[in-house]
């Protein structure tokens, strides 16, 4: 007789009315439920939900038992799973009512809570699948939340509200795309995954579940070590489903995501090319084909192409992309993405082919994509901007206008979807100037062209010296430029130059008409256009390697270029009347930039005209006289003693009588009285100096040499107005305060004047600069030029502008600066002259204002996130004076004092917050000092571009690198630290823990790595450390006759062996000896060439790095965790205490066979004090600064001659074993990669 029979019988004998029926028929439901879920028969469902019913009746109130709540729960269960198998939403809300009856029949501290917790939140889960209400979601979350809690790690039902909680934020993410749901999301997949150990039957999936999440992550904040960890983790699930697995290719579906968007960042190829064999992999697994599969390896084997050329990558994607697109239907999510990639490669094989199909194809599909891709669509611009390239190609093919003028409409349009700032606006300029070049040529419209033209020169802006397009995009400005001049002089019919240096010529002669022009009838935009034009066609003759015209000048004075269309006659011309035209434009204009300009092209047109060279002579009298204009309008001894020696050499050259004798002899002889002149005044202490003429002038040119180490844009603080240089000089020209100057200039000698005049001036241009954490709405320069602020909204950023403004005013300051209006952001040659002056500016301001918008009055500094910006580190230390305002502009503690870092109460606190000595807030000097010190500060500080972090320590360091946006934050990092030891020798960067960049070894991925603190430099006296180290003979002498010098060994083959804990536990690996005979000895320096041992420099990314070695003649295996990873070594080395390491990685993974191993301390003389006499050391300073623990680096020999750091897991402390060993060792030079 089976369970349910028997308790069909106890029921029979429990008649109705009998105390004991309702149990008997909770207990057959549960044995019909029971039933059911071995045998699925619907009938038995049916039954025990109607025999829970009638048990509910005969318990109309809960029982010390909990009856009731137990039937409830029981009876919301089976109505549950009869929703699931009959989809009827009766039962669903039925079990929800009751799940809520039983909930409020079990409060918190019931045993069983956890339970009607789990069951309501599971049913309102379920619910919001039905109905989209994201309100029964909410709740839902809540209760497995509240479940969660009451289920503990080692709670047997902790897994299952692990998985449900799982789903339900999920659901969420997908719905609201809430950063805070991935990143719980990320951490209940962890607590899943420790719950599921290597050999659970769920493992494999929780590792696969998890590393999605991670991607997800990566794409919402682009932390590239969520998308490493995602990539590791999919790696461990893909070991483990075995070929044969029928999950296997999803995880290689997944891989080769994460590995290609790992590309797109980081650029390396070798992600790529696994990327492609893991999709191919993936493909095999799937004969009937997966069009996500499909896509994703057409999509990686186009970048392939794109990086390597090769058209064997190209047929492949686009047979694959037309597979994809078959199982891809007019209806699919997907279809648009892969109808675009289809269209970029077919557009690409009919440039490399010219198959007219290509492009009918690749237009009809971009038609097709466009529709798939409404208004606000994310790939909607990019399929306008590919459409109107076709289109534009299919026009010049088929000289159909009806094409040419569609693509000039989608290139417009695609145009408004690319605002200034947009990474695409560029190409879309580019692309629509194009075509609107091409309607003029074809059709003889002419107002297509000035309008290309405008599009060109925009385009231009956007790409700076060394931007791959920049070179296509000035080539088909300046062709649209010939044909305007071609138009509007009516010039016979002629062939358009198509070469660059031809091209060059032609605009060359343009400007020389406009030159022409401005000589007959002065006007300025006449002289404006002649300097454009020769700029562009200085710029065109530039070769393609040379990035700037100072360094194609120089390879040319050299006799460097062999190009046959680079004539240098031509380029001296060039030159020279570029250096002319700026002369001019001064003359008209008083600008100091234009005769600042001449200076630098007539001392390029010098550098073409060595000795002998027949225009050597008027190249010298032209620098000479902008020199001496410049010295008029600046006085500054050095340009007028360079200007004299000039033309002194000019007359050496010119035979006398010639009428270029008397002109540079005039020249001469000015600049002679005016040396004269400028030295009588200095002697003369009564004499008066200029006359109220004069006085102005002086003024003026005072006022702007200021300027120059200001911003370039202040906002005014009593009129709200944004005021570029000269509109800064023309309020202080205006003013009262000039005005008095002015009369007190006329009672004072010439150095009191000057003294005067400067000191007034400065006074009068002191300016205040903000500090902040960016927001949402911050004004943009373009936002408020021509505008006053105060007239503005007070919305996002415009409010806190004004706020600030008021801020400087009250402290009576005339000028303000902000970061985040005062920068043209959009001119690259502006950002990187703003980050190379940034420091500067924020230390010669008189105050900083700080700005904590997320500090309230009562509360710390130490809670606001400026405290962790990585800009905000050098606008703390850069100011004198600084000031903290909270979030309703009230100034921090209502500090009495004018300057927060006097104040010894803020500043303890500033110094307990940031970990920075009071010494460097009150007094920092930027430099290489404190090098370690200085990263340590920026370790724990981000910033929204990773490559950012580098940058803003570039006037910490005082160091002037190109800033280069899109490169990698290791990359920039890397950049910086090479400077820092090329320029300083500084050995301190190399003492981190962390991840190796890619760009070099013995440098860290990420400035956090600097976290942890450097072993401690202070040492003990000399007796000290004599009594530390056995006592041993310690001359010079007995280490002269110590044979040998540093031992070196090879280690076994062990490469390529399991070096497992089970296999090698306790074995010591045998080293063999070898002499150091292969050394060179101009790279091994003992102790008494101290002198001679250069010092750490850093070239073409190779470190010479001067080191004590110490070479490794053991290694065993101690034990170790792959799961971490962590492998723990006992490393033997000669001259050393035996040691352990942790390693994040196998050394046979990261060494070659017979690869000889070191231990290093990297020296610098600093070792052995600030102003230890290298050619005198002593024995006793030797013992007393090498005798102490150091920080060794691992170092492995790498073929011809290079070595590689293997990064460890923590700091390697060594220690020297004796005095002998100290004596003994000798210096040796790496060259480390």
């Amino acid at each position: 007789m089976d369970d349910v029979s028997r308790k069909r019988e106890r029921l029979e004998r429990c008649p109705p009315g009998h105390a004991g029926r309702d149990v008997a028929l909770y207990n057959l439901a549960d044995a019909l439920y029971e039933r059911y879920e071995n045998e699925e028969e619907i009938d038995d469902l049916n039954e025990a939900i109607t025999l829970h019913r009638d048990a509910l009746e005969l318990r109309p109130v809960e029982n010390e038992e909990g009856h009731r709540s137990d039937s409830l729960i029981s009876l919301t269960h089976c109505l549950y799973r009869r929703y699931r198998k009959l989809g009827a939403v009766d039962d669903l809300e039925e079990a929800i009512a009751f799940g809520r009856e039983a909930l409020a029949l079990r409060p918190p501290g019931h045993r069983d809570r956890d339970v009607s917790l789990n069951n309501l939140g599971v049913s309102l889960w379920t619910r919001f699948e039905k109905q989209a209400e994201v309100c029964h979601l909410e709740e839902a979350i809540q209760l497995l939340r509240a479940a969660l809690e009451l289920r503990p790690p080692g709670h047997q039902q902790r897994s299952k509200s692990l998985r449900q909680l799982i789903l339900c934020l999920s659901s969420r993410y997908e719905s609201q795309g809430l950063v805070a749901d991935l990143e719980e999301l990320v951490t209940l997949r962890r607590a899943v995954l420790e719950l599921c150990p290597r050999g659970h039957s769920d493992h494999v999936a929780s590792l696969h579940n998890l590393a999605c999440d991670l991607r997800r992550k990566y794409a919402k904040t682009a932390v590239i070590s969520d998308l490493e960890e995602s990539i590791e983790l999919h790696r461990a699930a893909l070991e483990l489903r075995t070929p044969g697995d029928r999950d296997r290719s999803s995880t290689l579906d997944e891989l080769t995501l994460c590995l290609s968007t790992r590309y797109n960042k980081l650029g390396m190829v070798a992600d790529l090319e696994e990327a492609i064999e893991f999709g191919r992999a993936a493909l095999k697994l799937l004969p009937q084909g997966h069009g996500e599969s499909l896509h994703n390896l057409a999509c990686n084997l186009r970048k392939r192409f794109v990086k390597q050329a090769a058209i064997e990558d190209l047929e492949e994607a686009i047979e694959l992309f037309h597979a994809a697109l078959k199982l891809r239907p007019i209806g699919h999510p997907d279809r648009s993405s892969s109808l675009c990639e289809l269209t970029f490669c077919l557009s690409r094989r009919h440039d490399k082919h010219g198959v007219a199909e290509d492009l009918e194809e690749a237009v009809t599909l971009g038609r097709e994509g466009l529709k798939l891709c409404p208004p606000r669509h994310l790939d909607r611009g990019m399929c306008l901007r590919n459409l109107g390239r076709n289109l534009r190609k299919s026009s010049m093919q088929t000289a159909a206008i009806r094409d040419l003028e569609e693509s000039i409409e989608l290139l417009r349009r695609a145009l408004e979807m690319h605002p200034i700032g947009h990474p695409d606006r560029s190409s879309s300029l580019y692309e629509l100037a194009l075509c609107l070049s091409l309607r003029h040529d074809k059709y003889g419209v002419a107002d297509g062209l000035e309008e290309a033209i405008q599009f060109g020169r925009e385009a231009l802006e956007l790409c700076p010296s060394g931007h791959p397009d920049r070179g296509v995009i000035l080539h088909s400005l300046a062709c649209d430029l010939w044909t305007k001049f071609q138009y509007l002089h009516q010039t016979a019919a002629v062939v358009r130059p198509t070469s660059r240096a031809d091209l060059a010529s032609s605009l060359f002669e343009f400007s020389q008409h406009f030159w022409d022009q401005f000589q007959k009838e002065v006007r300025v935009t006449d002289l404006d256009n002649a300097v454009c034009l020769a700029m562009y066609a200085l710029e065109l003759r530039l070769p393609l390697e040379d990035d700037s015209v100072a360094a194609w000048v120089q390879r040319l004075a050299k006799r460097a270029i062999s190009d046959e269309l680079v004539m240098p006659g031509r380029v001296v011309d060039n030159l020279r009347t570029l250096a002319n035209y700026h002369r001019a434009r001064f003359q008209t204009q008083h600008a100091i930039i234009d005769l600042n300009e001449a200076i630098t092209y007539y001392r390029h047109t010098l550098q073409t005209c060595p000795a002998g060279h027949p225009s050597r002579a008027s190249s010298l009298h032209d620098l000479a006289q902008c020199l001496a204009d410049r010295f008029r309008e600046q006085p500054a001894a050095a340009d007028l003693d360079e200007a004299i020696t000039l033309e002194q050499e000019a007359l050496q050259l010119l035979v006398r009588g010639v009428p270029d004798y008397h002109v540079s002899r005039a020249c001469l002889t000015a600049c002679l009285q005016m040396q004269f002149d400028s030295q009588a005044a200095m002697m003369s202490s009564g004499a008066l100096g200029i006359t109220h003429f004069d006085v102005k002038q002086v003024i003026r040119n005072v006022a702007f040499e200021t300027l120059k180490t200001m911003p370039t844009r202040l906002l005014h603080t009593h009129t709200g107005i944004l005021c570029n240089r000269d509109a800064q000089v023309s309020h202080f020209l205006d003013s009262a305060q000039c005005k008095q100057l002015e009369s007190q200039c006329a009672t004072c000698s010439l150095d009191q004047q000057m003294e005067l005049i400067r000191a007034i001036i400065s006074k009068y241009f002191e300016y205040v600069t903000l500090s902040h954490r960016w927001g949402e709405g911050e004004p943009l320069l373009r936002d408020i030029e021509g505008h006053t602020i105060y007239g503005m909204s007070i919305k996002g950023g415009f409010g806190k502008l004004q706020a600030f403004c008021r801020i400087a005013l009250e402290w009576d300051y005339l000028w303000a600066w902000s970061d985040t209006c005062c920068i043209d952001k959009d001119s690259s040659s502006e950002v990187q002259e703003t980050i190379g002056s940034m420091f500067a500016w924020y230390r010669q301001s008189a105050l900083t204002i700080v700005y904590l918008s997320d500090v309230a009055d009562t509360a710390s500094l130490g809670s606001s996130e400026w405290f962790g910006r990585g800009w905000t580190l050098q606008e703390l230390l850069a100011p004198r004076s600084l000031l903290f305002y909270t979030e309703n502009w009230s100034l921090y503690k209502n500090s009495p004092s004018s300057n927060h870092k006097a104040d010894v109460t803020v500043l303890a606190e500033l110094e307990r917050e940031t970990g920075i000595d009071r010494q460097f807030l009150t007094s920092f000097s930027p430099g290489l000092d404190d090098t370690r010190s200085r990263l340590q500060w920026a370790s724990l500080r981000r910033t929204t571009r990773p490559e950012d972090i580098a940058y803003s320590l570039f006037g910490i360091f005082n160091v002037h690198l190109p800033v280069m946006y899109g490169e990698s934050a290791e990359n920039a990092l890397g950049r910086l630290l090479a400077e820092i030891v090329s320029q300083s020798g500084d050995i301190s960067v190399l003492d981190w823990v962390g991840e190796p960049s890619p760009f070099h070894s013995c440098f860290p991925a990420h400035v956090a790595s600097y976290q942890m603190l450097r072993l401690p430099t202070s040492q003990p006296n000399a007796e000290e450390q004599c009594s530390a180290i056995n006592q041993q003979p310690t001359s010079f002498e007995v280490l002269r006759e110590l044979c040998g010098s540093l031992a070196t060994s090879y280690l076994p083959h062990f490469l390529g062996r399991s070096l497992l804990p089970s296999s090698i536990a306790h074995r010591i690996l045998p080293v063999h000896p070898r002499t150091p005979a292969s050394y060179a000895s101009s790279e091994v320096y003992d102790f008494h060439s101290l002198s001679r041992v250069p010092l750490p420099r850093f070239f073409s990314r190779l470190l010479t790095l001067p080191c004590i070695a110490y070479h490794v003649t053991s290694v065993q295996l101690n034990g170790a965790d792959p799961s971490t990873p962590s492998y723990m070594y006992s490393i033997v080395a000669s001259g050393l205490m035996s040691l352990e390491i942790a390693l994040p990685t196998k050394l046979e993974d990261v060494t070659r066979p017979q690869a000889v191993l070191h231990l290093v301390r990297p020296w610098h003389s600093k070792l052995l004090g600030p102003s230890a006499d290298l050619d005198a050391v002593t024995d006793q300073q030797i013992l007393s600064a090498l005798g102490t623990p150091f920080n060794a680096l691992l170092l492995t020999q790498l073929p011809h001659n290079e070595h590689r750091r293997i990064t460890s897991s923590t700091l390697i402390t060594a220690r020297p074993t004796n005095r002998a060993s100290i004596l003994n060792s000798k210096i040796r030079i790496f060259n480390v990669v």
